[in-house]
């Protein structure tokens, strides 16, 4: 018996999709930076979507890439049109008028993608295609502008108000000068992020963390306090005549009460710290104190 070899078909299997199939094969030539190959996939890509953001940037890079300026210029500004944001493209476009020597538009467009949060730092500074303007006298301060960006705890002077606070801890009642407990506190999180680490001494095992930070949209400092006995509290508040001042909203209590409580950091030199509470059951006319202890920084 003689049999036919060839394509086999099965009724009703849908046929292939061109266009996935271009996508596929024009990103895997994207990802290896082979533009001479996924350009003209691109083309293809975007013709036949032409309302997809992503075709047309990476068409753009493609262009770029293989040193067709004007192209990809008119790539990146069409998908700076359809929404792209300019933190994004701007960086695109301001490379493209640096390889065309175009000085000022690639310093106009750079400084406008940085102010809108452009923070690549390193691409900046190494980009080839950014070398025609690295010595004008606008682009050092977009490198700075850009490290903020990148860091912005960093730079911020409201939050880097609590850093007195940061250190390796043994903790004492204030008054008695008996053993409270050890505390660990570190800057986190892109160094945003005052981040606590209580362990209570003697045989209680209670143990919590805070995490406290400069809410810039509250123009605040907030504190946010869990424990291993399932509690939490926030607290907010800010820096006043050098005291980190925190309060809460007055919260129900089991006995029917509303408790509002006052906690205070007082910086008291480079290796020691007070940290003292107290809470009301008034709405604040009269106060009881909670605890008051004394950080004594570990050598």
């Amino acid at each position: 018996m003689c049999m036919m070899m060839g394509a086999l078909v099965v009724a009703g299997s849908p046929s292939p999709d061109p266009i996935a199939g271009n996508a596929a094969a024009a990103s895997a030539a994207y990802e290896e930076h082979n533009w001479t190959k996924a350009e003209p996939l691109y083309e293809h890509l975007v013709q036949a979507q032409p309302d997809s953001l992503r075709n047309w940037y990476r068409l753009g890079v493609c262009l770029q890439g293989m040193g067709k300026h004007q192209r990809a210029l008119d790539a990146f500004q069409k998908t700076q049109a359809m929404g792209m944001p300019v933190s994004i493209v701007g960086y695109n476009i301001s490379a493209v008028y640096a390889s065309m020597g175009q000085t000022n538009s690639a310093i106009g467009v750079l400084t406008e993608a940085v102010k809108q949060g452009y923070a690549q730092v390193d691409q900046m500074s190494t980009d080839p295609d950014l070398q025609s303007i690295r010595g004008d006298a606008r682009f050092a301060p977009l490198i700075e502008l850009a490290k903020h960006n990148q860091s912005p705890c960093d730079y911020k002077q409201e939050n880097r108000q609590f850093d007195f606070w940061v250190g390796d801890w043994d903790v004492v009642t204030t008054n008695e000068d008996s053993p409270a407990g050890i505390s660990h506190i570190e800057r986190a999180i892109g160094n945003c992020v005052i981040w606590e680490n209580w362990t209570s001494r003697g045989n209680t095992g209670y143990a919590g963390k805070s995490y406290n930070i400069y809410n810039t949209d509250l123009n605040r400092w907030e504190q946010f306090w869990v424990d291993n006995k399932g509690g939490m509290i926030h607290f907010y508040g800010g820096l006043t005549h050098g005291v980190m001042d925190f309060y809460t909203d007055e919260i129900p209590q089991s006995d029917g009460t509303r408790l509002k409580r006052h906690l205070q950091f007082f910086s008291l030199g480079a290796n020691k710290v007070r940290q003292f509470s107290q809470g009301s059951t008034d709405g604040g006319k009269t106060w009881t104190v909670e605890y008051d202890f004394s950080y004594n920084r570990k050598n």
